[in-house]
């Protein structure tokens, strides 16, 4: 037995009686299983919850808390996404611990609107209980029948207890304080992965050792995206729903759901089939699935849910000059689309695509004829770029098919 291993307490080294691993001879075991599905239920709950946090004050503090915590929410859900991607969730054993995440997702949801007031102790409990228990139960899933990952989750393990040391006293400080508690801890979290999760005695896990189902992680990946995408079109028919009808209601609306579907053409058109080919095919996977999945998707998703704050203030006051920081969530939203998009594409297709880099170009003239026009004609131009940029692609692929042809 590896030393390392002796490092664990016994009923950690006996494991389970029945292999929980998600099976790699048949493709169809790949696949993303109901189960999962039902897991990222919590996660449109939070997405909302998210973007509702952003609405009443987009100032600095309020998006700069928003981000820290949908890093936190996306930490958990790419984690789980991992741990999906080597447990089969269709064993009894895999589908309870998922069932008490997504209990303590619920939670983690709830107290975000009031994460930085009274709910910041329960954020941080719920949280470091999740991120902690759910390593425990995969060290326990793997043990006796993947070393390499065992010695993975070990350090995994240790990472995850650091980073809820910072959460659990951020959740005991106040104001600032827990601010920057909370960012030690989120940068403990999204560093682990870029450090190979090294730990003394215990070393550095590399991405070759991680056995990673490619097809199946650039799937969950785009779930999520559909997740994101959802909450805009959500919030587009609420805000909708709920205001009187006027003529620059109506745009808004237009422009909204324009929008919305420009994001996801430019991402499930070609980027999203690209990506899975990419990773399926990779000799490395797990370096792609760090890189591509774990982080700019991570920017990806962001800049959706930016967007869908962007057009709630739009549909609010679609003549409201647009000045501050609803300018400023409104034009940031695309920029760091088309960038997470751009990187994206460069990663899986060998090359960023012309259309992104147009659309970014665009963008700069853009924001600075933005200032003082109301938010109505912005938004609008938001929409029409991505737009652009969707055609673009769309026709430079369908040209170059025909040229292959």
């Amino acid at each position: 037995m590896p030393s390392s291993l002796l490092l664990l307490p016994a009923f950690l080294r006996r494991g389970p009686s029945a292999d929980l691993r998600r099976g790699r001879d048949d493709p169809g075991q790949g696949r993303v299983t109901n189960t999962e599905l039902f897991f990222d239920l919590v996660f449109v709950f939070a997405v909302t919850q998210l973007s509702h946090s952003l609405l009443p004050e987009p100032g600095l503090w309020p998006v700069l808390h928003a981000l820290l915590l949908f890093g936190a929410v996306w930490w958990i859900w790419i984690d789980t996404a991992w741990v999906t991607n080597w447990l089969d969730p269709d064993r009894p054993a895999v589908r309870l611990m998922l069932l008490v995440l997504m209990a303590g997702g619920l939670v983690i949801a709830a107290c975000i609107p009031r994460a930085f007031a009274e709910r910041g102790l329960a954020f941080a409990l719920c949280y470091a209980g999740m991120q902690i228990g759910r390593a425990l139960f995969t060290l326990w899933a793997l043990a006796g029948r993947s070393p390499a990952n065992v010695r993975n989750f070990q350090r995994i393990t240790v990472w995850a207890t650091a980073g809820a040391v910072f959460w659990i006293a951020g959740g005991f400080a106040q104001g600032e304080a827990r601010f920057v508690l909370w960012v030690v801890a989120l940068a403990l979290d999204l560093g682990s992965a870029w450090a190979g999760f090294w730990v003394p005695r215990l070393g550095r896990s590399t991405t070759t050792d991680w056995d990673v189902d490619g097809a199946h992680m650039a799937e969950r990946c785009a779930a999520f995206v559909l997740i994101a995408l959802g909450e805009s079109i959500t919030v587009t028919g609420a805000s909708f729903y709920e205001a009187a009808w006027t003529k620059p209601l109506l745009a808004s609306f237009l422009a909204a759901f324009l929008g919305t579907a420009a994001m996801w053409w430019i991402y499930f058109d070609t980027g999203a089939e690209h990506g899975s080919r990419r990773i399926a095919a990779a000799a490395d996977p797990g370096h792609l699935a760090r890189v591509v999945y774990t982080y700019l998707h991570a920017v990806l998703v962001a800049a959706i849910i930016l967007g869908a704050v962007g057009d709630e203030l739009t549909l609010h006051e679609p003549e409201a000059a647009s000045h501050g920081a609803a300018l400023a969530v409104t034009l940031a939203a695309p920029v760091l689309y088309l960038l997470a998009t751009l990187a994206f594409k460069g990663v899986v297709m060998g090359r960023p695509p012309l259309s992104h880099l147009v659309g970014l170009g665009l963008m700069i003239p853009l924001g600075y004829v933005a200032v003082g026009q109301p938010l109505l004609l912005v938004n609008f131009a938001t929409s029409l770029v991505l737009i652009i940029v969707a055609i673009w692609e769309n026709r430079s692929f369908a040209r170059g098919a025909r040229e292959v042809v």
